[in-house]
């Protein structure tokens, strides 16, 4: 038996859980936000901070002996940082961070520069995205020569973090999970593709070595050994035990669908961004622009919220009396329709009632996501099981309605910090290769987490009747859109 630590690093707060190595079990937890700057100017950026916050707050939440007896720490930390340094290890400005829209007209530029989207899909899996650290390059160079200029090495978050705590060494890594979401490294060759830094930022930079998923970054002065780290969404995969046939819909405001593969995808159009994971499989995600948004929207709508909207749509029925809702209210990537509005048709005297809208609006909002997860399916990723994730998971209309619209089992875990788990348990396996307890291609078995399971039904027909009328509804006004 060992003790090992998974540290997630969020873009507001640390999460640290202790767990046992062989099963897993949490053994204690620790939390702490990230401290606000104070002082900050009138206009100061949501997207921009200092990291040394991370650090305030990795140490708060590791108080009280916390870390006492652990033998090996994985990092999880927010994706899509852009930590710019200079050649002494200096950061040359604050860390661009988030959904940072400022970097749109640049990954737009980006776009044109290269060649289309075909070409970039093609070079490292996804096109340019105003999130992207490839992006952020870009816009760094556009509006902050000077500072870009002094750019000597790139890093994201989970690789600062990481450096770090081993003392800022000479050498710096990442892991190919991260490196999968900055837009210069292909999931496809599992190499950078420094001719696209240039591109962005106007010269080269230095970048980690890529390390192997059970390889350990390095051990620090007092023994503690430093797993590979990745980013919040591989590491949540691993903490959830994701396998080949399991694929995850998070619903947010948007929302994702990913799936574990065991190779690289693309699309030519990129509705597919090609992630790896921190297993040595591959984590291909298409996203919406509209999930949860739409039943928000329809609650004020209707003077209720998501509780309120749940308990009306179920007294509706599959079908919501003929009502189709196609959610897209703020555009959408999937399909891609950036200029589009939402559209309500099927509009009867009869149909005219809260609870049938109701129903239009969980229907509308999970046929888009499936209409996701098809974009996977024809690319032949197997889908078994589908996880929910977010809160919206738990609403009974949801829980419903999503078995026999996807057409597949429907698991539902538990609240948890996976993020974090899933780094600790990289940490087991990096500290089980270590020790020669374990081999480098598979990680330690740990049980899986507690969740609700929910089959497609005796309804499963009627909800199938849903989807062909959401199709045909969405053919009928956006033709072609796939």
């Amino acid at each position: 038996m060992g003790i090992v630590a998974g540290l997630d690093s969020s873009s507001a707060f640390t999460r640290i859980v202790v767990c046992d190595t062989d099963t897993g079990a949490v053994l204690r937890q620790g939390y702490a936000p990230h401290p606000q700057p104070t002082g900050e100017p009138d206009g100061a950026s949501p997207y921009e901070t200092d990291p040394q916050a991370w650090l305030l707050s990795l140490g708060e939440a590791a108080g009280g002996g916390l870390l006492e007896g652990v033998q090996a720490i994985g990092v999880s930390a927010q994706q899509h940082g852009l930590l710019p340094l200079d050649a002494q290890g200096g950061l040359v400005r604050p860390a661009l961070v988030g959904n940072d829209r400022r970097g749109q007209v640049a990954a737009a530029d980006l776009v044109d520069a290269f060649g289309g989207r075909r070409a970039w899909a093609e070079a490292v899996g996804s096109v340019p995205h105003a999130a992207q650290p490839l992006a952020k390059l870009a816009w760094l160079a556009r509006t902050e020569p000077e500072a870009a200029r002094r750019v000597a090495v790139v890093m994201s978050a989970h690789d600062w973090l990481v450096w770090q705590l081993l003392g800022r060494p000479a050498r710096r890594t990442t892991d190919r999970g991260g490196a999968s979401g900055t837009g210069y490294w292909s999931a496809a060759t599992g190499s950078w593709r420094p001719d696209l830094v240039e591109l962005a930022l106007g010269h080269m930079a230095l970048l980690p070595e890529v390390l192997g998923p059970a390889d350990a970054a390095g051990t620090t002065p007092e023994g503690l050994l430093i797993s590979a780290g990745t980013g919040e969404t591989m590491a949540a995969a691993l903490g959830l035990g994701l396998g080949p046939g399991d694929a995850v819909v998070s619903l947010g405001a948007s929302g994702s669908v990913m799936a574990v593969h065991h190779e690289a995808l693309s699309e030519p159009g990129g509705l597919i961004t090609s992630l790896a994971d921190a297993s040595g499989m591959h984590l291909p995600v298409v996203n919406t622009s509209n999930a949860v948004r739409a039943l928000r929207g329809t609650a004020e709508l209707l003077g209720t919220d998501l509780e309120g909207l749940s308990e009306l749509a179920l007294k509706s029925t599959p079908g919501a009396h003929g009502l189709v809702l196609l959610p897209y209210l703020e555009g959408e990537r999937t399909p891609n329709l950036p200029h589009a509005a939402g559209t309500l048709s099927g509009l009867r005297r009869d149909s005219m009632k809260p609870e049938h809208l109701a129903q239009a609006a969980f229907e509308g909002m999970l046929c888009g996501l499936v209409d996701a997860l098809d974009v996977l399916r024809s690319r032949g990723v197997e889908i078994r099981r589908v996880f929910l994730l977010g809160a919206a998971a738990e609403l009974p209309a949801v829980q419903a309605a999503a078995p026999g619209l996807f057409g597949t089992q429907i698991v539902v875990p538990a609240p948890a910090d996976y993020a974090a788990l899933g780094a600790a348990r990289q940490a087991a396996w990096a500290l089980g290769v270590a020790q020669g307890t374990l081999g480098p291609h598979t990680p330690p078995v740990w049980p899986a987490p507690a969740a609700q399971v929910f089959e497609p039904g005796e309804e499963f027909p009627s909800w199938q009747a849903v989807r062909q009328q959401y199709v045909a509804t969405r053919e009928e006004i956006h033709p072609g859109a796939f």
